[in-house]
């Protein structure tokens, strides 16, 4: 559950502010949360299997950990780019903007935040997509952090559900 909230705190800062104040906190209590998590489920992994099987057993726990991960990166990856190309096209046609600067940024959709920003225009115009682009961003990060928070909660009532108290220790 400290995971789900770590995830939680990433979706509340906006485009700008402060790293330490928007950002490193998120990351502690995320940190804090797996650094709790994952040495006890390795250390439950390795206890369950005999010795002989220990290789074995830790193979397959890092096998499925890092297929776990690339999934992971792929499928929030297309979540993100797909909140971010919705979000963009709504603020852009919102903007009024001429079709053809519409067009030349939405071309650029998938480097996210690194769009070019085309240099023929006003200022106003160009803080106008910055912040399009930015609030576009935020849009995809939130979609992506509340996902893992989801997962995450997820997981942690799962596991109170299926966790069993030793008998020998109920007497």
């Amino acid at each position: 559950m400290i995971v789900a909230g770590g995830y939680v705190l990433f979706i509340l800062p906006r485009a700008g502010g402060s790293y330490w104040t928007t950002f490193f906190p998120p990351a502690v209590v995320l940190g804090l949360g797996m650094a709790i998590t994952v040495a006890p489920l390795t250390t439950t992994v390795m206890s369950s299997v005999s010795q002989n099987r220990a290789g074995v057993a830790s193979g397959v726990n890092n096998a499925v950990a890092r297929a776990a991960g690339l999934l992971a990166i792929a499928v929030l990856g297309i979540v993100m780019l797909q909140v971010f190309k919705h979000t963009l096209d709504r603020r852009l046609a919102e903007s009024k903007l001429p079709t053809s600067v519409i067009q030349s940024v939405e071309t650029q959709s998938t480097k996210l935040a690194a769009i070019t920003i085309p240099e023929n225009l006003d200022l106003t115009t160009k803080q106008l997509i910055r912040q399009a682009v930015d609030e576009s961003f935020v849009a995809g990060f939130r979609s992506v952090m509340a996902i893992g928070a989801a997962l995450a909660g997820a997981s942690g009532i799962v596991t109170l559900a299926l966790i069993k108290t030793d008998p020998r220790t109920d007497q």
